[in-house]
């Protein structure tokens, strides 16, 4: 029998050596900053080549998705205040065998977000040099910025952590330029719906935009370490959603009313040619140094991230021990580090951003998912972390949210509709390589 800890004692063992120093304000402004990676960078000319002018429609039923979406996650988070977020919400609802799989999605997730950030990445940085621009060289590009933040972490997690943190400020300054600066540039006409969109068209657009609002179940990892988590989660959440959606819908109203059609065919920068348009080609290099510098730092933080995911589940024994190597000098996870990087890399390279960020969408469903059934599960269960508060219990409120989980379900399972045979084919051989490499690897076995 194996002596491998499986993942969500892990965590329950470990919490007790943490100490509760993050508040709101604190958790929120790290959603903001995780959940802003790359993908609002290229997806506003995604969405208005499906939806035309309607395309804000798609960020609202992105928004209320997600808005009942987190209710689940804040409520499984005020039950259960374990490292590890949703791997450890769906661990401690139904067991080890769906807490291993919603650290394989998160894992997948990571992956395929990861490398279609990283497609962007090359584009922007070809358009910003071009010199630097065609298929070749943005190979090249990949391979030299996989390298250089696997050698970076190899040599220890805080040159890491440094390197990720100066490259995020200048994620938010860019995008707040073009949603108010561009305001005084729209052209309303631009603005104008001739015909709503099918429903379908709607589903398989907020499908792939989900990418943009994907990264609370990472904020959330470390809820151990979270101060009084049944009022700061939930409220963390809501601030960080709020702030990020608007910002979201004044990105694509603007760049909707300065491009117009010519938005669609903006693929490879929209918010850049949006801000040329209204500012000068100035403010488009700005953008586009911004948005690569803030999706080359996106790369480092999940170089840094993700493998650490590969580490544990190699030393819980569900993958080859080889993996949770552990470098005598530096003390990082050096196999796997190596290993994520050349797979993020091999991703892509062969892979587009649309096929990679539904991808990573369909995985972010299927936890958000498993989150949403967690919730009802441990409402069932009757395990909250802290005690009901006064005021807290009213029935109508109770009945709210007891209905909130499957209100969630619903949702999913009509942006899941959105998906094509071969998406779900994809997904299900990720799913089933998943369960048995659990059966073949899981304690006991």
């Amino acid at each position: 029998m194996s002596s491998a800890t499986p993942p969500a004692r892990r965590a329950v063992a470990g919490n007790e050596s943490l100490v509760r120093a993050i508040g709101t304000f604190g958790l929120a402004a790290a959603i903001i900053n995780i959940t802003i990676g790359g993908g609002i960078f290229r997806l506003p000319a995604n969405v208005a080549g499906s939806l035309g002018a309607a395309a804000p429609i798609a960020y609202l039923v992105c928004a209320v998705a997600m808005g009942l979406i987190v209710l689940c996650i804040a409520d499984a988070g005020r039950r259960v205040s374990l490292t590890g977020g949703p791997y450890a919400y769906v661990g401690t609802a139904f067991g080890p065998y769906a807490g291993f799989l919603s650290g394989a999605l998160l894992w997948m997730l990571g992956t395929f977000a990861t490398a279609a950030v990283s497609t962007v990445f090359a584009s922007s940085l070809g358009l910003l040099v071009p010199t630097l621009a065609g298929y070749g060289m943005e190979v090249a590009i990949l391979a030299v910025s996989f390298g250089f933040w696997a050698v970076v972490n190899l040599r220890g997690v805080t040159l890491g952590v440094r390197l990720n943190s100066i490259a995020t400020v200048a994620k938010l300054l860019p995008l707040l330029l073009v949603a108010i600066g561009g305001l005084f540039f729209i052209d309303t006409d631009n603005l104008k719906v001739a015909a709503m969109p099918a429903v379908g068209d709607v589903a398989r657009t907020s499908l792939l935009l989900i990418f943009a609002f994907a990264g609370i179940e990472c904020a959330l990892v470390p809820s151990g370490e979270v101060r009084d988590t049944a009022r700061t989660v939930p409220r963390a959440i809501a601030l960080a959603m709020v702030g990020i959606t608007t910002l979201y819908v004044l990105l694509q109203v603007v760049a909707q009313g300065v491009l117009g059609s010519g938005l669609a065919l903006a693929t490879v920068s929209p918010l850049a040619e949006a801000a040329g348009a209204s500012f000068g080609s100035w403010a488009a290099a700005l953008l586009l140094g911004g948005a690569s510098l803030s999706m080359f730092g996106y790369l480092g933080g999940m170089t840094l991230s993700m493998p650490r995911m590969v580490f544990a589940l190699a030393s819980d024994g569900y993958l080859p021990r080889a993996l949770a190597a552990v470098h005598a000098t530096h003390h990082t996870p050096q196999t796997a580090i190596l290993f994520q990087s050349t797979l993020g890399l091999a991703l892509a390279i062969t892979g587009t951003f649309e096929k990679l960020a539904i991808l990573a969408n369909v995985s972010a469903l299927a936890l958000y998912l498993g989150c949403a059934l967690a919730s009802w599960r441990l409402r069932q269960m009757g395990s909250r972390a802290e005690p009901r508060s006064p005021g807290n219990g009213s029935s109508s409120a109770a009945l709210l949210m007891s209905a909130v989980p499957w209100l969630t379900v619903a949702v999913i399972g009509w942006l899941l509709s959105g998906l094509t045979p071969d998406e779900w084919i994809g997904f299900g051989i990720c799913l089933a390589i998943a369960t048995v490499v659990y059966l073949v690897r899981r304690p006991g076995a």
